[in-house]
């Protein structure tokens, strides 16, 4: 062989070497990235070419599948979409997924590596193949009672209801909602539809209870009383504060008076001060506590950490916080839960939950059971405890004063003929200017079996920005307590 012929030859093998190379590199090392590729067509018909699997609540399905014309052969339907989007998400063919639909996707889809047996099956069977379901803990009668209470009100907001010995979440509800039905093909107007949800300025597509934060007001007060028992600053909650009223904020000339007009506020005891939501007492009671002791006890239950459902890895909250720098008076004013102190709605519910559940917080989760295509289980919640929030001594003490105040004081609308019933009001102030806003409205209160057990813990929350309603009757009792009154009672099936 002459010598172009032999650098004719070698060239060409080195082309034919390369092409294999990057042949057995694209099948074996980019195959899973490009098979998964979002921009893949041929991945989205197949996804859609059967029926997926279904979200379950109250053991019927919130979800389902209806078969199209075109290449996508089928597309996602919801039952009460509005009132369950929060728990579901969206799963769309143009939009892509969300929350339960987006965590679960595989499992929903069909492609979970553990169906890998029943897809040989449906092989050699001809069955058309079809995802898993994923079984929530959602109690259908909390759910509509937390979404018709905050509808009826036509209120931006949310509501998390939680079972306290298990960390169940039994309601999760945010207004304004959307349906996503509307949006889970592909055509031009369900494009134009989901464009006009996202452009909405009230925010319909963002999840209130679980991704937002705010200043969570006087319901953090039940937190307070927790520090300052759990750190020994108070041991009498009948006992004088000796905090004056109005309170006075250390290294400041701000003076900061009582919301209650005529409450016995002035050195007022812990629990009279937990009666009438005092904001003297507690101001003061934070400032003994000190931020170190304020921020600890927090972090306990909960705070400064993203809230995980470490069972399945999906992360159900966006961190609350309690922030590490504060000077005296910023230590004082998160003893009323105002300065930059923030929460989301899941949060403050923990907070009522481990308190009413002996001091032991749960790890609150929203799916019991993974079960596959036959019915079969794959993977089933166990209970876990998250921490010892305080002792059960702390706890027993706050759960007597939040008790005392639907009793005897702010908390009374969450009461229930015949049931124990603890709460606690907050009203919020915000803004650039801390009152340049209209307050938000706060609840939150946990309900008691006669064994002494507490079978539910609520908080609700309420921005009251657009509501045609006085400033005057914004307040945590008013908007908050009889909407936490019915998922109790939803729940203890009063």
């Amino acid at each position: 062989m002459n010598r172009p012929l032999r650098h004719i030859a070698v060239f060409c093998g080195v082309l034919v070497l390369a092409l294999l190379l990057r042949v057995t590199w694209v099948q074996f090392v980019q195959g899973d990235d490009l098979a998964n590729d979002p921009n893949n067509r041929r991945v989205k018909i197949e996804a859609f070419s059967y029926p997926r699997g279904n979200i379950i609540v109250g053991g019927r399905p919130v979800t389902g599948s209806v078969a199209t014309a075109g290449d996508f052969k089928y597309k996602r339907t919801y039952t009460d979409g509005p009132m369950y989007a929060p728990v579901t998400g969206f799963a769309s063919q143009a939009q892509g997924s969300t929350f339960l639909e987006g965590i679960y996707n595989k499992l929903l889809s069909g492609k979970d590596d553990r169906l890998a047996l029943k897809h040989a099956q449906d092989i050699l069977t001809g069955e058309k193949p079809r995802g898993g379901d994923v079984i929530t803990t959602i109690d259908p009668k909390a759910q509509k009672a937390a979404y018709k209470g905050l509808t009826d009100l036509n209120a931006k907001g949310a509501v998390v209801a939680l079972d306290p010995r298990n960390g169940k979440i039994l309601a999760l509800a945010s207004t304004p909602s959307y349906d996503p039905s509307v949006f889970a093909g592909i055509s031009t107007s369900e494009a134009r539809k989901f464009k006009a949800l996202d452009a909405d300025k009230s925010k319909p597509l963002s999840n209130r209870a679980l991704r937002e934060t705010y200043a969570p007001g006087s319901t953090f007060k039940i937190l307070t009383a927790a520090a300052a028992l759990e750190h020994g600053v108070v041991s009498d909650i009948d006992a004088l504060s000796g905090a004056p009223a109005p309170y006075q904020l250390p290294l400041s000339s701000t003076k900061i008076g009582n919301d209650v007009a005529g409450a016995p506020c002035d050195k007022a005891s812990l629990k009279t001060g937990m009666q009438w939501s005092c904001n003297n007492v507690f101001l003061d009671t934070a400032l003994k506590v000190g931020k170190d002791k304020m921020r600890e006890t927090a972090e306990k239950f909960g705070f400064n950490s993203d809230v995980y459902d470490k069972e399945f890895g999906d992360l159900l909250a966006t961190k609350s916080l309690y922030p590490k720098s504060l000077d005296k008076p910023q230590t004082a004013l998160t003893g009323m839960g105002q300065g930059s102190l923030t929460s989301t709605p899941m949060q403050m519910a923990m907070v009522a939950a481990a308190l009413a559940n002996d001091g032991k917080l749960m790890t609150p989760h929203l799916v019991d059971e993974l079960r596959g295509p036959d019915l079969s289980t794959m993977q089933k919640f166990e209970p876990k405890l998250m921490s010892q929030a305080v002792s059960a001594g702390t706890a027993k003490k706050v759960q007597e004063m939040m008790e005392y105040t639907v009793d005897k004081g702010t908390a009374d609308k969450a009461a229930i003929d015949g049931v124990t019933v603890g709460g606690k009001t907050g009203t919020a102030q915000h803004g650039a200017n801390v009152n340049d806003e209209r307050p938000y409205a706060w609840f939150v209160s946990y309900a008691k079996q006669s064994d002494g057990s507490s079978p539910v813990a609520v908080a609700v929350f309420v921005d009251p920005k657009d509501m045609d309603i006085p400033r005057s009757e914004i307040a945590g009792g008013k908007l908050g307590g009889p909407i936490a009154k019915q998922v109790m009672r939803a729940v203890l099936g009063k």
